[in-house]
Parts: structure tokens; C-alpha cells; sequence
């Protein structure tokens, strides 16, 4: 490391995360910041539906009661900032509890908020100036059955309150990684054009915005740490004024910080990885360069950045249909035909109702068989199973629809197949879908404040301009390799890590070596691809189903998968609906290989 260096601690990867991260990056005892991110779509709805029940609520309240209440006498201490965009649809009233915590606590500390993502005001207007969807093109939704309407917004305006003394920032709806680029910011001095400062920023920050994921959890090697996940580090990222970083976790902790562990969490769901398109900055991370330092110490270069867009990103939720389903299990011989059977016999009764009482057939119907090997398609290896779990679920515009389908199904349980069991518990009941309505506003339609403590002001974010990723220049691929001849599992030749963005899957995959990545290139052609994941496109023969960008600074690929997950997020009815596994699909591909490489392995 060169000059001075800033310490930032990520202590949350989602609502919900482990209540040990923060006493455990405190006992560390040498951190600047710690961040905690706690947002996704889902959340956003959920927050809003509790504000619409008490408005004093619609914020993450782990973070008061879990991160902040057992910890904040050492965290005063410590002199250790926190950046959290717990504030949900609510940061207001998140920083006032925040506030009067510190005042039960006798503790004097400086709070502030950022708010003006909040846009749900503005339905009306945006309905009449007819904003469409941005990858569907699909009509603006009905405003009576929107939930929530947040722009992402970037780190700027939380490097305001920094710079306005705040100890502790609380956000709503921003960006993932801006909790961590504030802090780069603000100790830094970086400005708005120091494009590939903020890349580096924003990568550090998307490094530690997954917790455990960038230190052993979800790894694709496992094993290595086989018997010690309950006490897993959580990252820590050692940060220099020219945008460099080192990967680690506290010294007392388990995990693991290796090239492997940090490459998946770079690709985890970044989309086209040079133009990775945030607020403050446009990305490029296709020649960002790993190295293990030492053991659990990862360095990492070569961000690049473009000027920011001239836009937000926008997303709305709102209802849309209803859905129910349940988990049921079949054993003994035959055990998937009868859970196929049993589950197409429920949907056939159930259409039978349906016409009686004049209702509309389901809109969607989905049928899984976890441990018949399902999720793998015409590529499944199972030739029966004496053991299965049947996900069977039902999408209908009326709830009715799916109330009859869940009678209907407990009626059938004496009258299917033998094997059946897993009926014991309250019946399941119809839910409303929400479905993610995403959209570009321009920033000047956005008003940004910041109140740290009484003392508000505005924000004034930079225009931008329009961003072309169609200028862009590619990477060439490898060419083919002609001396493969020897079959062995991608597994064996690359790390994997698959998420969600919608409904798009994004799976990255990295070479262990980079003489492997021509002969992962040529069996990860589009065409494979789409084979492989046949059975959850919703157009698999399109051509434009799949994405494919190489990343020759990590020796990886990273692939996007359109209209793949049935909706995405809770409008989906599949048992991944958020594509957590679908690399794992592909690390089971045959991959022709040289003898030598073989050998090797």
C-alpha cells in the first residue's frame, strides 16, 4: 500500500443478514467505516406496505434494533463512521429512531439522511407523460396498485452529509455500492470527474456489498471451507487515494479471501462488465486485475470509468395477480412420475371448478421436482428418483382462482398416488404478485436532500450525458482451439456465481488459469448456452436471449440471460426465482481439453 489508507468494513449483504457482522468488524479495531446495504426491489415493497400501515415505519429495522442498539457504545468510542441505506421508503423516520436512540444511550453523535428518491408522489405524472418500461416497453402501471417508486441514487449526496460532520449517514433507495464510494469521496476529495477514481470506488464498494460473498460464502470450492461457515469474516476493504484496494476480513475469523472468492463477487450481477451503468459513473471492469498479496489479501487494479449518465434509474413495484403454491413430497419407486402426475391432476380439477363458476384459466402454472434434477432440463442425469420435493405453484388474475387451486390440491391428497407426504401445517393462502417496473428519469426531475441534524440542504447532482455502449470497443475472443480431445467437467477449469437483475440471470464465469479460457470460451457458445437453459427462457430459440462479454483482465466471461426467471423476485412461482444456482447448471458442462491440461487436473 502506498499513502494514506482508509479501512471500510461491510457488515450487510440484505435485510436479514447476521447480527454478528458488526460486533465482529468492531472487535477488528482498526475501521474508518463500516456500511451495511440492505436493499432489493422485494424489500422496497415490503418497507412501503409498512409504511402505508404506520408511517412512522417503511425502514430496515434491524438496523436500529441488531447493528446499531448492542453496538453503538463501541462504535462512538471507536470513532468508526456508519453509512447504511436502511432508510427503505422511510429515512426520515429511520434517522429520527437513530436519534433517539443516542439520546436514551447518552451519546453524542451527529445523524443525517438523504432523501428524495422517494417518487411515489409522482405516479400521476409519470402516468401521463406515458413512461414505459425500459426493457420490456411495457405500459406504465395502474397508480392504484403501485407500492413504491425509488430512483437510485449515488454516493455524492452522502459525502455531503459526511462533509457536513455526520457520524452516521442513513439513506433510502441508492445504489448498492454508494454507501462505500461516499466514503472514498469524502476522505479522499474525489470529484465528479475523476471517472476511474469513482469506478474503483464503486468496484470496492460492490465487492463489499454481498457480506460473506466476497469471502468464502457461495464460493464455488466450498469445500475449503467445509465446517467453518458459521463463523465467516466479513470483508474489510483497505482503500488508497489513487482508487486501489486490498480485499481482507478480521485476522480472528474464518472464510476465505483468494482471487477465487473475489473474482465471483466482481462479476455477481453486473451485467455488460464495461458498462456497468451507475449515477455517479459508468463502468468498465473487463481489465480489472486480481492479485493474492498474502493469505486472505486480494489487490485489486485496473478499474476504468466513463462520464455519469444523465439519468436514474427508476423502479416501481406494484400488484399484479395473485399466486399461491406449497412444497409437497413424494418417496418410493416412481417417486417424480407420481409427483408430476399428482401435480397435473391438481391443475386439471382445479380448471374444472374454474369453468363452473366461470373464472379464467391459471395465467401461469409451474411444476418442479427438486431432486429428479429438474432445474437442468433435457440435461438432467436422474432416470428416476425415489425421492423427490414437488414445487408446484399457480399464478390467476382473481384470488378465488388460486384459492380454489389450493382446495383442490389438499382434496387430491387421499386420492393420488402412494408416497405422498408433507401436508402437515395450515394450508397455504393467495398472495398478491408484485411485480418490478424499471424506467430512466432525468436527474433534473430528482431533488436530493440532505438533513444532518436539522441543517438540510439540497443536492445537486451532475447532468450527465447519454451514454452509448454501442461505441464501445470489445475485447477479441479467443480463437477456437483445434487440440482438444479429452471431455472434463467446467467445474474443474473455472470458478462460477450466478444472481439476478429482474428478470435477467447474470452468471460469471472465471478461468482458474488463464490457459484455460480459450477452451471455456469455445464450449460456452451462445448456443450452449440457450440449450442449457431451455427450460426457464421464455423465448429459448431467440437469439437475443443471451448476452456473452469476455473480461481478459480476469480471465472471464460474464453472461446475461434475458426473460429467464419466470418474472423475477416474488412474480416469479419458481422455486429460484432469483437464479442463485444457474452457475451451477453450467460448472456441470463437458469442456474438451488438451491431454495435458487433463493431466493436469
Amino acid at each position: 500500500m502506498h499513502g494514506r489508507v482508509i479501512r471500510i468494513g461491510g457488515a450487510s449483504g440484505y435485510w436479514g443478514d447476521s447480527a454478528r457482522a458488526t460486533p465482529q468488524l468492531l472487535a477488528d479495531g482498526n475501521l474508518d467505516y463500516i456500511v451495511y446495504d440492505y436493499l432489493a426491489e422485494i424489500t422496497m415493497s415490503i418497507l412501503a406496505r409498512a409504511r402505508a400501515k404506520n408511517d412512522q415505519l417503511g425502514y430496515a429495522t434491524d438496523f436500529l434494533s441488531q447493528a446499531l442498539k448492542p453496538n453503538i457504545h463501541e462504535i462512538a468510542r471507536q470513532g468508526v463512521k456508519i453509512i447504511a441505506n436502511a432508510g427503505g421508503v422511510n429515512p426520515q423516520a429511520c434517522a429520527q429512531a437513530v436519534r433517539d436512540l443516542l439520546a436514551e444511550e447518552n451519546i453524542t453523535l451527529k445523524v443525517a439522511c438523504v432523501f428524495g428518491d422517494d417518487l411515489l408522489d409522482d405516479a400521476p405524472v409519470l402516468a401521463d407523460e406515458g413512461v414505459t418500461e425500459m426493457f420490456s416497453g411495457a405500459a406504465f402501471p395502474d397508480t392504484s396498485k403501485l407500492q413504491s417508486i425509488n430512483a437510485y441514487l449515488g454516493a455524492f449526496p452522502i459525502a455531503q452529509a459526511l462533509g457536513m460532520g455526520a457520524d452516521i449517514v442513513i439513506t433510502g433507495r441508492s445504489v448498492d455500492s454508494a454507501v462505500t464510494l461516499a466514503a472514498c469521496i469524502h476522505e479522499f476529495n474525489w470529484g465528479r470527474d475523476d471517472v476511474d477514481l469513482l469506478a474503483a470506488g464503486s468496484l470496492c464498494g460492490h465487492i463489499l456489498e454481498c457480506g460473506t460473498q466476497a469471502t468464502g460464502g457461495n464460493f464455488t470450492d466450498w469445500h475449503l471451507l467445509e465446517g467453518q461457515f458459521e463463523t465467516t469474516g466479513y470483508p474489510i476493504a483497505e482503500v488508497e487515494a489513487n482508487g486501489e484496494f486490498v480485499c481482507t476480513k478480521p485476522e480472528s475469523t474464518s472464510g476465505l479471501v483468494s482471487v477465487g472468492t473475489v473474482s465471483e463477487q466482481m462479476l455477481y450481477e453486473i451485467g455488460d462488465p464495461q458498462a456497468y451503468v451507475l449515477p455517479d459513473v459508468v463502468c468498465d471492469f473487463s481489465n480489472v486485475r486480481l492479485k493474492q498479496l498474502g493469505d486472505n489479501r486480494v489487490g485489486v487494479t485496473g478499474a476504468k470509468g466513463y462520464c455519469a449518465p444523465d439519468t436514474y434509474k427508476v423502479s416501481a413495484t406494484y400488484a399484479d395477480q395473485y399466486r399461491g403454491g406449497t412444497f409437497l413430497t413424494f418417496y418410493g419407486a416412481e417417486a417424480d412420475n407420481k409427483a408430476q402426475a399428482f401435480g397435473e391432476a391438481c391443475f386439471r380439477a382445479s380448471q374444472n371448478v374454474f369453468s363452473a363458476l366461470g373464472l379464467a384459466d391459471f395465467s401461469e402454472t409451474s411444476i418442479e421436482l427438486i431432486g429428479a434434477e429438474s432445474q437442468f432440463g433435457q440435461f438432467k442425469g436422474i432416470d428416476g428418483s425415489r425421492e423427490v420435493a414437488m414445487k408446484i405453484a399457480v399464478k390467476h388474475d382473481n384470488p378465488m382462482g388460486v384459492a380454489v387451486f389450493l382446495k383442490e390440491l389438499a382434496g387430491l391428497g387421499l386420492a393420488g398416488p402412494p408416497g405422498l407426504s408433507g401436508f402437515a401445517g395450515a394450508r397455504a393462502k393467495p398472495s398478491p404478485v408484485v411485480r418490478l417496473f424499471s424506467f430512466l428519469r432525468d436527474k433534473a426531475a430528482v431533488q436530493i436532500s440532505v438533513d444532518c441534524d436539522g441543517d438540510v440542504v439540497n443536492c445537486i447532482d451532475t447532468s450527465g450525458q447519454v451514454f452509448n455502449s454501442s461505441a464501445l470497443s470489445r475485447p477479441q475472443w479467443p480463437e477456437a482451439c483445434d487440440d482438444a480431445v479429452v471431455s472434463v467437467p467446467l467445474s474443474s477449469l473455472a470458478w462460477g456465481r450466478s444472481g439476478d437483475k429482474g428478470d435477467k440471470a447474470n452468471i460469471g464465469i472465471i478461468a482458474r488459469d488463464p490457459e484455460y479460457l480459450p477452451y471455456i470460451c469455445a464450449a460456452l457458445s451462445d448456443q450452449c448456452v440457450r440449450e442449457r437453459f431451455a427450460h426457464f427462457l421464455a423465448e429459448p430459440a431467440a437469439n437475443d436471449s443471451v448476452d456473452r462479454y469476455l473480461m481478459p483482465g480476469s480471465n472471464a466471461i460474464n453472461i446475461l440471460l434475458h426473460n429467464v426467471l419466470g418474472g423475477g423476485g416474488v412474480a416469479s412461482i419458481r422455486n429460484d426465482a432469483q437464479g442463485k444456482g444457474y452457475a451451477q447448471i453450467l460448472l456441470a458442462l463437458p469442456v474438451a481439453v488438451p491431454e495435458h491440461i487433463a493431466n493436469r487436473l
